[in-house]
């Protein structure tokens, strides 16, 4: 401990509250700058739809992390730096951003993870209906998941990035991914407290998280039927209205729906996390630290999937994902069945990765690039217990 620091409590409090002065005068003078942030660009000979931008955000928080001198940890300081870039943000432009609902859903959370609390969340009842709202321009963007570490990928997600709407509602293309959040998922058995003694008829969630606690219900539960819904959210709000019914979801929605915890973190991995990922509808400029989302489709030769990575591997580009599904557009599904989904290390204006793209593109039916975006940054989603 510093020589000079106070040696009696009153002293310490007395430093305390001086110290709280200065950071409040410090933050207010941050959230005028951000105003004049706000006036240049609104002067600008072409000013930008929105303020926020994914590649500046990240940027600072790597930034925040590395000079970070403890001792509090990276996660938090960043959390912390977050939420102060959130409010300036809404400052300078409140940001409206989509994600699914009702209310206490993974989504909401991921959402809040990524903007912090000073962005208005717009809910949604299903991912479909995400998409069309930032396609439309009705929010400014969305929190969509994308996939889960145990149960794969979201296909919902996938199939609106890949191929648009399927009533043309919004074309590919439309949304891009201009970011990426990870979320721990504890998975919580939720009901009304005067449904704690009962054995439930029925238990509701969100279908990748029925599957996510499959094994841990077929021992405490087996028999009680399951039933999938559209959001942990909606599941919440139907225990809430039946004693009959159990929810699984997150400690979210069993506050949000005034819920008791049957029983807490039943999900089968303690590893469970889902990533999401943010959309938009401009591209993002390279953060330094970025990753590119793919989608292609290859002919149906022998030996062509491994051609057509060959160029990302001698440019020595790494490869983070790789999966295939079922086309589901005409538009991709004349000569082949499937289409791949790739994440590469790299922002998609990185000459090594245009040259990589290009070489690729003979192997290929259809290439689209899903966004370039900045890598996660870890931040807490919540301040620590003082």
């Amino acid at each position: 401990m510093p020589g000079d620091w106070p040696a009696t409590l009153p002293a310490v409090r007395a430093r305390i509250d001086a110290l709280d002065s200065e950071l409040l005068r410090l933050i207010s003078q941050r959230a005028r700058l951000a105003e004049r942030v706000a006036e240049i660009k609104r002067a600008s000979a072409e000013p930008t739809g929105s303020f926020y931008r994914p590649e500046r955000e990240a940027q600072v928080l790597s930034g925040i992390r590395a000079k970070n001198p403890g001792p509090l940890a990276d996660d938090t300081v960043a959390w912390l730096f977050r939420e102060i870039m959130s409010a300036c943000l809404a400052h300078e432009q409140p940001l409206t951003v989509s994600c699914l609902g009702p209310v206490g859903t993974f989504s909401e959370q991921a959402a809040v993870r990524a903007f912090g609390h000073g962005a208005r969340l717009a809910l949604e009842p299903g991912i479909p209906e995400v998409f069309r709202a930032v396609a439309a321009g009705a929010v400014d963007f969305g929190v969509v998941p994308v996939e889960n570490s145990t149960e794969g990928s979201v296909s919902q997600t996938l199939d609106a990035l890949a191929f648009g709407s399927a009533g043309s509602t919004w074309s590919a293309g439309d949304v891009l991914i201009c970011g990426e959040v990870s979320l721990k998922i504890d998975q919580q058995l939720l009901a009304r407290g005067d449904a704690l003694d009962t054995t439930p008829k029925r238990i509701v969630s969100h279908a990748q998280s029925l599957a996510q606690c499959r094994e841990w219900l077929d021992v405490h539960y087996p028999g009680v039927e399951r039933i999938a819904v559209q959001s942990n959210g909606e599941a919440a709000r139907m225990a809430a209205e039946s004693p009959d019914v159990y929810a699984i979801g997150p400690q979210l929605a069993a506050e949000r729906h005034e819920l008791q915890v049957v029983a807490a973190n039943i999900q089968d991995s303690v590893f469970n996390t889902t990533r999401f990922v943010v959309i938009g509808r401009e591209a993002v400029p390279p953060s330094g630290q970025d990753k590119t989302s793919l989608v292609l489709s290859i002919n149906n030769e022998p030996g062509t999937l491994a051609k057509l990575l060959a160029p990302l591997a001698e440019a020595g580009i790494d490869v983070t994902r790789i999966e295939s599904r079922p086309a589901r557009d005409r538009a991709w599904n004349r000569k082949w069945d499937y289409v791949f989904f790739i994440d590469i290390e790299g922002h998609q204006d990185d000459p090594q990765i245009q040259a990589a793209l290009s070489r690729m593109l003979p192997f290929c039916g259809r290439l689209g690039v899903l966004g370039s975006y900045p890598r996660a940054v870890s931040a807490a989603p919540t301040a620590p217990t003082a």
